[in-house]
């Protein structure tokens, strides 16, 4: 996708987006045969369900038909959440990923998997697993040593409303 194609796409899309109280993550346009896919992705500090996504899609379909933002060929529109493993970007990416395990690839060359107890605007405080039986620890990371970040899928994990109850 060309940036001035982004750029406009952006332009168009994130008012929409706002005024359902989401944020724009990311777009993408790609090829799937002789059709582009259209791929809008959104976020909000309580996530996103199916319904949110489902209207957002008509809106932007509405939108997109009333212009010349997509051009003269087909294509196909998909409104999504980031999903389970998500990419840690952006300091509300951390937050909302508080409690949360995660893949951590730091710029000195080193991996750590670590549970984000916390953020503030420096970086992240983290509990990392103990091996083996050992206490797990704590760990300061800035967000000048992260290269990479990635929520790790947990399937015994606990929800927050389990552990309110």
């Amino acid at each position: 996708m060309s940036t001035t194609q982004s750029e406009r796409l952006r332009g168009l899309l994130e008012p929409l987006v706002s005024a359902k109280d989401l944020d724009l993550e990311e777009i993408e346009v790609s090829r799937a045969g002789r059709r582009r896919v259209l791929r809008v992705v959104v976020d909000s500090d309580e996530g996103v369900d199916l319904d949110a996504c489902a209207e957002l899609s008509r809106t932007i379909s509405d939108t997109l038909d009333a212009s010349d933002a997509m051009g003269e060929d087909e294509y196909q529109l998909e409104v999504t959440s980031p999903g389970a493993e998500r990419p840690l970007t952006e300091r509300r990416h951390y937050l909302r990923a508080t409690g949360r395990l995660a893949r951590f690839h730091l710029h000195e060359g080193g991996e750590l998997v670590a549970r984000i107890l916390d953020v503030d605007d420096a970086g992240l405080d983290l509990e990392v697993p103990g091996v083996k039986g050992r206490k797990p620890t704590a760990r300061r990371v800035e967000f000048g040593q992260i290269a990479k970040a990635r929520v790790e899928v947990e399937f015994s994990r606990k929800d927050k409303k389990e552990e309110e109850a």
